[in-house]
């Protein structure tokens, strides 16, 4: 296995480890309303592409405190 002849610096060794620190933005898109969002995700209404592709989530209704949903 080959090794180094010589030591690397510090300053050479640290130059490289911070080549690659900076990150990219995360791409936006704008829909049909007008609104920024990520591209291919899905909206929080349920949509894709201008399509329904999950229903919007509804809240549950509360059941009685001494209903035990018919366990008895």
């Amino acid at each position: 296995m080959p090794n180094p002849k010589r030591k690397h610096t510090r300053s050479r060794r640290d130059s490289r480890r911070a080549a690659n620190w900076k990150l990219e933005p995360v791409p936006l898109s704008k829909d049909k309303e007008g609104r920024w969002h990520r591209p291919h995700t899905i909206s929080p209404e349920g949509f894709y592409n201008g399509v329904l592709v999950r229903p919007p989530k509804t809240k549950k209704k509360d059941s009685k405190p001494g209903d035990q949903g018919g366990a008895q």
